[in-house]
């Protein structure tokens, strides 16, 4: 492998996200417009792949994040103490006692069903995360003192304001310094950057982060968006569409940003909101292209997190096996795995994961 990981004895952590975690409101098989009862969790983009490799992989774990120190954000606590993700890094911010200045975000999401899609309506300005300013951690300490083998963050931490767009950059820059592996999801969210910027403050964001990115992760709409590749849709059939513009795209992107070891995206073509086609595509320069089993016509429970579900298995594959082909299919197996159950994370054991990746079929086991 191209990567170039610190020994797991020198580290305290395997790996670190950074990110906003929001409680997420779910109305079960209903409507957030007509419930009278939510179920909570707690997610968020980046947070989700340490609870995967933590929970599933069994990989020690730790968030960078920031809540307001009320009620709701002890909730927001509880829940991640119980993915089993160390909370010491989480810095506490003052609750004037209405949220005026900061407060914890919520997540309204519904699952959808056949021809109604699933619908997320955040409700996250001015957030304790949004608000974490880059000298409120002290990143020499964490990755040179503490040792951390892999960073993660993504682009939707960094939509959340200008200050995080800084406190990802200098988080980023102090892994480098220490020899910690960075992978970054670009995660484009049009309705992050829409009092953002838009598009082009999402270029000009995502490209500055990306100089110092190892493993990217996202799919053909992150990389347009996000960094400004465009390629045809020239494939006639839509279960191939993504992996050939991927590949053909890949030659730009690596081009542009020679720091990536490897880029990677799930596949993913959407039939209905419970049927879909899943799978997934990896490059480094080492090995080239590896593809995960297709698998289409998918059953799903629930589809938010199977990205970050997919992101913590290709992780697990790269950091403890040092193998892409078997990243990619970890990653793409978590993730099919990850959206048969509710909420933004994962439920799997690696024991099902194996299962699933050698092909064992969906039989009682007694």
């Amino acid at each position: 492998m191209t990567l170039t990981l610190r020994p797991a004895g020198e580290c305290r952590y395997d790996l670190v996200s950074l990110g906003e975690v929001m409680l997420r409101l779910d109305p079960g098989e209903g409507r957030v417009r007509t419930a009278r009862t939510f179920r909570a969790w707690e997610g968020g983009g980046e947070y989700n792949v340490a609870r995967g490799l933590r929970r599933c992989f069994g990989q020690r774990t730790a968030v960078v994040t920031a809540l307001a120190d009320n009620e709701v954000g002890r909730l927001v606590e509880d829940l991640m103490l119980q993915g089993g993700v160390d909370t010491s890094l989480v810095r506490w911010m003052p609750y004037d006692g209405i949220g005026r200045a900061t407060r914890n975000g919520l997540n309204f999401t519904e699952r959808g069903f056949g021809l109604r899609g699933a619908i997320g309506t955040s409700d996250r300005g001015h957030t304790a995360a949004s608000q974490l300013r880059p000298d409120d951690v002290d990143w020499d300490h964490l990755f040179g003192t503490l040792g951390v083998r892999w960073l993660h963050t993504g682009g939707i931490y960094a939509a959340l304001s200008g200050v995080a767009a800084e406190t990802a950059a200098a988080a980023m820059a102090a892994a480098r310094r220490h020899g910690t592996v960075i992978s970054y999801d670009l995660n484009y969210r049009p309705s992050l950057w829409r009092g953002f910027g838009g598009p082009e403050r999402a270029r000009e964001v995502n490209r500055r982060l990306a100089a110092m990115v190892d493993v990217m992760i996202g799919n053909e709409e992150d990389f347009t968006a996000c960094l400004g590749f465009a390629v045809p849709d020239t494939a006639a059939d839509l279960s191939e569409l993504d992996a050939e513009n991927f590949r053909r795209m890949i030659g730009q992107v690596t081009e542009a940003y020679p720091n990536f070891a490897v880029v990677a995206t799930t596949l993913r073509t959407v039939r209905t909101a419970t049927v879909n086609d899943w799978g997934a595509v990896a490059w480094s320069r080492e090995t080239g292209f590896v593809t995960a089993r297709h698998r289409p016509g998918l059953e799903i429970l629930d589809r938010v997190g199977g990205g970050d579900s997919f992101a913590s298995g290709l992780i697990y594959g790269l950091m403890v096996k040092g193998d892409l082909g078997l990243g990619v299919e970890y990653g793409a197996a978590h993730g099919a795995i990850a959206m048969t159950t509710p909420g933004d994370t994962s439920m799997a054991s690696l024991a099902e994961v194996e299962a699933l990746v050698a092909g064992v079929g969906a039989r009682v086991r007694r």
